[in-house]
């Protein structure tokens, strides 16, 4: 489990289960901005992304979520291209730096917790202040975490606190936003396939498989599935909570 949460957690808004995000938000009409701290990554995103709606316009965008002011220029950026705050948000955003407790380096502690915790935190509050301020009648802000979050992982202390983390700010978000009708909630997948998965060794994969009930790996569409869900009108009186896209694993 150590090595396939590490190969597997492919995200942001340029790859793996970001991209799959962006795919489905942009199928069902959305004008979506591909935010990625690799440039080359949020343009092939944005290449691939269907525009066939009008007035349907995607934009890419480079930003470090762990910055607090590259967070406010993307923001700045965005409002000045469509002349508003992002009514949705995906927070996927995430690395790893793996260890063992007892050899864990605290720069790969410090940076994991800064772009996978702080870097959510950057966001949501930026685009619900932008929300705020326009006086926008709602907004939701997704945050993708991880099954890791809530059970731990062997290897893993700096990123199963981060994901920990971003649960405790999505439900004190949410209470806070409520009254601005903003809603914040949380997905946390469990193994998912990526492209990176393809190196992992068939050993270690018939493994995990064997750990989840459904019997075989996620797919970042079904992630993806659930974010649309919450980012619509079909999920408007759920708020603050966090929904398990992992085949039943760690079920109980």
């Amino acid at each position: 489990p150590l090595i396939a949460y590490r190969l597997i957690h492919k995200l942001r808004g340029g790859s793996g289960i970001g991209r799959a995000v962006c795919l489905r938000l942009a199928s069902e009409g959305a004008s979506v901005v591909v935010a990625d701290i690799s440039e080359q990554s949020a343009n092939e995103t944005l290449g691939s992304l269907p525009s066939d709606l009008r007035g349907q316009g995607h934009m890419a965008a480079v930003v470090d979520v762990s910055s607090k002011e590259s967070v406010t220029k993307l923001v700045t950026s965005i409002q000045t291209r469509y002349f508003q705050p992002p009514s949705v948000c995906v927070n996927a955003a995430g690395i790893t730096q793996d260890d063992f407790l007892l050899s864990m380096d605290e720069q790969h502690f410090d940076r994991v917790v800064q772009v996978n915790l702080k870097g959510s935190f950057l966001v949501t509050q930026a685009v619900a202040q932008a929300l705020v301020a326009c006086g926008a009648p709602k907004g939701s802000i997704i945050t993708v975490g991880s099954i890791v979050g809530k059970v731990g992982n062997i290897g893993q202390a700096n990123y199963s606190a981060s994901k920990a983390g971003v649960e405790g700010l999505t439900r004190t978000a949410a209470k806070e936003l409520s009254r601005f009708g903003i809603r914040c909630n949380c997905v946390l997948p469990g193994f998912i396939s990526t492209p990176m998965t393809d190196k992992v060794p068939e050993k270690v994969i018939s493994k995990i498989k064997s750990l989840v009930p459904m019997g075989r790996m996620g797919e970042p569409a079904e992630v993806a599935d659930v974010c649309a869900f919450l980012a619509s009108d079909d999920s408007r009186y759920i708020t603050g909570t966090s929904i398990e896209v992992t085949g039943g694993l760690f079920i109980g």
